[in-house]
């Protein structure tokens, strides 16, 4: 049975924090520019790209199936509608080549996760494709160490706090891990609750916002999962 304890729940981001996800898009983005370029720079297909990945989040929302239609809007756009079929077929094939990807886990994910369900309700809370990020989660192997997993379109104060309250938890003795400021810890200190920010190797331009103030309350900033333990050790001992 659960401990009781300052945190009840602690809810996990997916993509880079439980196994790598941003490295694809990574190489995806590469293999983008190398095909269109022979019509543009690099730098200006980036640039194109992301603006149409932006521009169609509201339409999309997030996750490969989003990007794949944003790969082809903008490769339609800057070949001014002369890109082939069979160039077409390419990034449609490498959208499906990124969906089968193999789940690779972080360092410290496998035993870390296991050992705090012992002691906590695990939850988690990602935003993408259905299912995308429900095929990830069962082929993962740690399905069976959370008890809620919620698939968001948004990630934001009003989102959390529909969660929240759907299981009846307070901010207070909720904890938030995840490698994106802007959508897995700004939020949840906005609602009083508590984040740990593990930053990943590399992260998308659009997630990226400024830290919070030092000091700031129920904010922790770790360098990998294997240091979760000792950080909720030390936040019971000051609860009690």
């Amino acid at each position: 049975m659960p401990n009781v304890s300052r945190i009840e729940v602690i809810a996990f981001d997916a993509d880079d924090t439980l196994w790598h996800n941003e490295r694809y898009y990574v190489e995806a983005q590469i293999r983008f520019t190398q095909l269109l370029s022979h019509y543009h720079k690099p730098e200006w297909i980036n640039e194109r790209l992301y603006q149409t990945e932006t521009d169609n989040i509201q339409h999309f929302g997030y996750g490969i199936k989003a990007f794949a239609l944003s790969m082809i809007e903008t490769a339609v756009e800057l070949t001014e509608g002369r890109i082939s079929g069979k160039d077409i077929q390419v990034l449609i094939d490498l959208a499906k080549e990124m969906l089968g990807a193999a789940v690779q886990l972080l360092d410290h994910i496998a035993e870390t996760i296991p050992q705090l369900a012992k002691d906590y309700r695990l939850m988690v809370i990602t935003k993408g494709d259905l299912l995308d990020q429900e095929t990830k989660i069962a082929r993962s192997g740690l399905g069976q160490y959370f008890q809620y997993i919620e698939v968001v379109s948004q990630k934001n104060q009003t989102s959390y706090e529909r969660i929240l309250k759907r299981y009846s938890i307070t901010p207070e003795r909720f904890l938030m891990i995840g490698n994106s400021l802007r959508s897995d810890i700004l939020p949840i200190l906005e609602l009083g609750g508590n984040a740990v920010y593990i930053p990943y190797e590399t992260t998308w331009l659009h997630e990226i916002a400024d830290p919070p103030p030092d000091g700031q309350q129920g904010y922790y900033h770790l360098e990998h999962a294997g240091q979760l333990s000792a950080l909720l050790e030390k936040l019971e001992h000051q609860e009690k």
